[in-house]
């Protein structure tokens, strides 16, 4: 946590991003712990790009769960552009 907290004090922001489920995921302990210590050095609010809050589908249907990599630019741009 420390890393992140350090990376964030020295950008401003962050994307989390992960194939877990968004809500309850470990995403958003990474976006509460940035709430509780790093609150003050974020520029942009916290973005989470993650998998959908279902189960993940079977036969090679990940690629409708799993966040993609257009999802990703989508949101590191809408951080870059906050403000």
């Amino acid at each position: 946590m420390q890393t992140i907290l350090d990376s964030v004090a020295k950008t401003g922001r962050c994307v989390i991003v992960h194939e877990a489920a968004r809500t309850a995921g470990f995403g958003a302990e990474i976006a509460a712990q940035l709430s509780e210590h790093g609150l003050l050095s974020l520029f942009a609010p916290v973005k989470r790009v993650a998998g959908y809050d279902t189960v993940m589908p079977l036969y090679r249907l990940e690629e409708y769960y799993l966040p993609g990599v257009d999802q990703i630019i989508t949101a590191v741009r809408e951080v870059m552009e906050f403000g």
